[in-house]
């Protein structure tokens, strides 16, 4: 799906950066630096499934491209996915590398299917990943049957030589209905 050009896109900012600071349980799903994929199969006692909803190449945006040291206007395969508990959409995904990086690096993102991104780079330990960052996510940027204004998302590049992967996740409503139901997942 196209993404709207934005009059004033998002600012994203690191942890130290974000005043005030986001409440417990936000703040621990916010900045939490292990495996989304994992925690939310926890919290959905396994019942996690990734849904894809588009993939393939495409012009990155310039917030994108900043973060991932590109030119502006780069071409990159972008995936965005819904990452489901019990069915329901719990996190809307979009990862993105760029072409210049991502071709010849032997690391295929069009065969991931149904599979969770976030597994694949936690177990591979040539990937390390960067800073998380946060922002209130564009509603124009989210798939229509679940915008919203200001959702909060986190994003951060994950590396591998000059490879780049950015991984934004924006948390959904659902999710939030979920954790209040299971408060001990806060602390997963």
């Amino acid at each position: 799906m196209p993404h709207a050009a934005l009059p004033h896109p998002p600012r994203w900012f690191s942890a130290s950066q974000l005043h005030p600071r986001p409440t417990e349980p936000l703040a621990d799903w916010l900045f939490d630096q292990g495996s989304l994929t994992r925690r939310l199969t926890a919290l959905s006692a396994d019942h996690f499934s990734v849904s894809p909803l588009l993939e393939g190449w495409q012009t990155l945006r310039h917030d994108e491209c900043q973060a991932l040291g590109a030119p502006e206007g780069s071409q990159g395969w972008v995936r965005e996915v819904y990452l489901r508990g019990h069915g329901q959409p719990w996190v809307f995904a979009r990862s993105v590398a760029a072409r210049g990086a991502l071709e010849g690096s032997g690391f295929d993102l069009s065969l991931l299917g149904s599979r969770s991104l976030g597994e694949l780079l936690f177990s591979d330990r040539a990937f390390t990943r960067g800073p998380i960052e946060v922002t209130r996510y564009p509603a124009a940027w989210l798939p229509a049957e679940v915008r919203e204004e200001r959702l909060w998302s986190r994003r951060s590049c994950f590396v591998r030589d000059a490879l780049g992967v950015l991984v934004a996740e924006v948390y959904l409503p659902a999710l939030w209905d979920e954790v209040g139901r299971k408060p001990q997942a806060s602390s997963l």
